[in-house]
């Protein structure tokens, strides 16, 4: 038994390790480098400066006539319109799903698992926007995150639901309930663990998407967050400072989100796993 406990404890010791050195010590390297002037950034050196340069973060700011502040309005958009309406969809797909045992539903949850695996055609998806007059606007990037992020949304709130009690749906339905009204006001709210995680999840997901934007919602006045790195590549080659300060800025907002949310992240994934 002790033996056990050692080897888990060596495993976890392993795991928090190289956690620390894929994840924390390129955020640390990027931070020490946006403080330095752009010479000494340039250098590419883990080393911290004699003066911290905070003013880098500024400029980064006023680069391209503020257009992180334009970048940030569109991203923030985007990732809200497109959580709220993966929440709608998912949770109602999901119980549905769970609920139902036919071969339609069989062959549904099929498509469903494909779209994990099968990525965007960019081509055909760019014509078909064309055609529906929805390319390089704010509901076809939209409709494009939904789509690509419902099977997995689908597939968490699928597994919730195989731990809430079928009772509770029948003695609503003998209150008088519509399924409408069942679903709204008895299976929603229960579900609250789970769609957390869902909104984390995809949040982070749609507000650090790079090639959806780049491809399907181009332009200046479309650009965002992440797209401003492809911008700063271009501009400030020779400042990684500005470079590295601009990756921070667009960093910091999921990463804290991420921190704060961590508990219910965790706790929405594992719930549906008691029951299946």
């Amino acid at each position: 038994m002790k033996k056990k406990r050692h080897m888990i404890f060596l495993g976890d010791f392993i795991g928090v390790i190289a956690a620390a050195v894929i994840f924390i010590v390129p955020f640390i390297f990027m931070l020490v480098n946006s403080l330095k002037e752009r010479r000494e950034a340039n250098l590419l050196k883990m080393t911290f400066p004699e003066e911290l340069k905070w003013e880098n973060f500024a400029e980064a700011f006023q680069a391209n006539h503020y257009q992180i502040l334009t970048a940030f309005k569109n991203s923030l958009l985007l990732t809200f319109f497109s959580v709220l309406g993966l929440v709608l969809v998912g949770s109602m797909a999901g119980y549905v799903m769970q609920r139902r045992r036919d071969k339609v539903t069989g062959m549904i949850n099929i498509l469903f698992t494909m779209g994990l695996m099968i990525p965007a055609a960019v081509m055909p998806t760019i014509w078909l926007l064309q055609y529906l007059h929805l390319y390089k606007t704010m509901l076809g990037i939209t409709m494009i995150e939904i789509a690509l992020q419902i099977p997995f949304t689908v597939m968490l709130y699928r597994g919730f639901m195989a731990s809430i009690p079928r009772e509770l749906e029948e003695a609503a339905m003998i209150d008088g309930c519509s399924p409408i009204q069942l679903f709204i006001r008895v299976i929603f709210p229960l579900l609250r663990p789970v769609t957390a995680t869902v909104i984390i999840l995809n949040a982070c997901a749609v507000f650090n998407d790079f090639a959806n934007p780049l491809y399907f919602f181009p332009g200046k006045e479309n650009v965002t967050v992440q797209l401003t790195l492809y911008t700063f590549m271009g501009q400030y080659t020779s400042s990684y400072n500005l470079l590295f300060a601009d990756v921070i800025i667009i960093t910091l907002p999921m990463l804290i989100i991420f921190v704060l949310f961590n508990k219910q992240l965790v706790a929405g994934m594992t719930a549906g796993a008691v029951k299946g």
